[in-house]
């Protein structure tokens, strides 16, 4: 029977059981495009059509394709836009040969070591833990795919070990990490041509590897930037995987919307689900991150809190940098003999850390970025000339912040608050003044800012 027709019959005997608005919303703009291999495959106009039609019509409309086929199908929801006319993709070539070596012990690649657990939540990423635990605990379910980003050092990799560690644990889904780079070398290696002059080994194991799985965590998408041919491969894993209700779990080092280097129908897809942004840690995380890393290294010799203030103000939010420093201050104590770790000494054995770090040239670009991170907004909003409330109101508590505990002058301050009129700086002052009478929730925010930013 033509698809035309037969997916006409269809439409008819949907019409006459919804009601007019299900059918004109969900099924009006629909198409059969073919039958193929036990697949049918139907055309949706938009993505949320292909959820809302696999989780609630899909058993009508198998039901109906088998009555008037005598086949049972399986649905497969594209849109027009990944209807491809090339020659045919890996997922086409690839023949199901119940002789062939099935693949069924690929490694997941987890690190067993990144947990929640021992994730340290703040205010700058519990947002995105929230969602990984989320996710990890509804695989499939809510937010596909999932889409942490943020600058590298954030924690983007523990959370997504974090994910794919628990639910090896609580359940029996096939779980798989790997790096953008890594699904580059296995795509690249699933073209070559074997001994026998074919490939269908290598586009076997392949497709065992990337589209036989649950879940798929790829982290640091940015780095598909400038392969065409992988990225192409992915958008078809990523369709697959999709279309089969599987957790897609992305790291990127930017948004979605910033990653221009790779294909627009990409950088669509990444946004269907959920993206989870990882802001550098504020002084009080940065802080708690320097103590657990003492604790569970139980090093010999204790650290005072004012070398943890130390370094917490002048290492820089990268995680790693943070742990790095704790292992070298110590490393310094030992090979100076096991002397005591002091201020002193702790100035002394992270001098090279300290000016790869931070580095404020003055105050008040210390007061911007502690603000700026409390805020969860960059330090490029609180210096420009953006006027909306959740960048304005910050930038008037920094200025205010720069008048009471700096000696610099409004002229001064309004230059490094983007070269503003010095006017503007004292209406700020005069105004976050005046509010901190009436709202004590506010005079609590400046009391914790001033004790953040340390300022003698």
């Amino acid at each position: 029977m033509n698809v035309d027709v037969l997916w006409s019959k269809i439409l008819e005997q949907l019409k006459s059981e919804l009601t007019s608005l299900s059918y004109d919303t969900w099924f009006s703009e629909t198409n059969l495009y073919k039958l193929d291999n036990g697949k049918a495959y139907i055309i949706v106009p938009m993505p949320i059509h292909k959820k809302t039609l696999l989780n609630n019509y899909s058993d009508n409309l198998k039901e109906k394709l088998n009555s008037l086929t005598g086949t049972n199908y399986e649905l497969i929801f594209i849109l027009n836009e990944e209807i491809e006319e090339e020659e045919p993709k890996i997922e086409d070539i690839l023949i199901q040969d119940n002789n062939k070596i099935k693949h069924e012990n690929i490694n997941n690649n987890l690190n067993s070591r990144y947990t929640f657990e021992n994730f340290i939540v703040g205010n700058s990423n519990k947002f995105a833990q929230a969602s990984a635990l989320s996710v990890a605990e509804n695989p499939g379910l809510l937010y596909n795919p999932l889409f942490l980003y943020g600058n590298s050092g954030l924690g983007k990799t523990h959370l997504m070990h974090a994910i794919g560690n628990y639910i090896v644990e609580h359940t029996n889904k096939r779980v798989l990490y790997v790096t953008s780079e890594q699904f580059r070398q296995d795509f690249v290696k699933a073209n070559r041509k074997d001994d026998e002059g074919t490939n269908f080994n290598y586009v076997d194991f392949f497709k065992d590897k990337y589209r036989n799985i649950d879940v798929l965590l790829i982290d640091d998408i940015q780095f598909l930037g400038g392969a065409s041919k992988s990225q192409e491969e992915f958008f078809h894993t990523f369709n697959n995987l999709y279309n089969d209700s599987k957790q897609i779990i992305i790291s990127s080092d930017r948004s979605p919307e910033d990653l221009k280097i790779l294909e627009e129908r990409l950088r669509t897809r990444f946004t269907w689900g959920l993206q989870a942004n990882i802001y550098p840690p504020e002084l009080a995380l940065r802080k708690e991150i320097l103590k657990k890393k003492i604790i569970a290294n139980d090093f010999e010799h204790d650290i005072p809190d004012d070398v943890i203030e130390y370094m917490a103000n002048n290492i820089g939010p990268d995680v790693r940098k943070l742990e790095g420093a704790v292992t070298r201050l110590v490393a310094y104590s030992t090979i100076m003999g096991g002397e005591k770790i002091t201020l002193d000494l702790a100035i002394e054995a992270l001098k090279d850390n300290i000016s790869k770090g931070i580095g404020e040239k003055n105050d008040i670009q210390r007061i911007q970025r502690i603000v700026s991170e409390y805020f969860q907004i960059s330090m490029e909003d609180i210096r420009s000339k953006k006027r909306s409330a959740n960048i304005s109101f910050p930038r008037q508590i920094a200025m205010y912040l720069c008048r009471n505990m700096t000696s610099e002058s409004f002229p001064k301050i309004a230059i490094e608050f983007g070269g503003k009129d010095h006017t503007t700086v004292m209406y700020s002052v005069e105004k976050i003044e005046n509010e901190i009478k009436v709202n004590k929730d506010l005079a609590n925010i400046i009391e914790k800012l001033k004790k953040d930013i340390g300022i003698v």
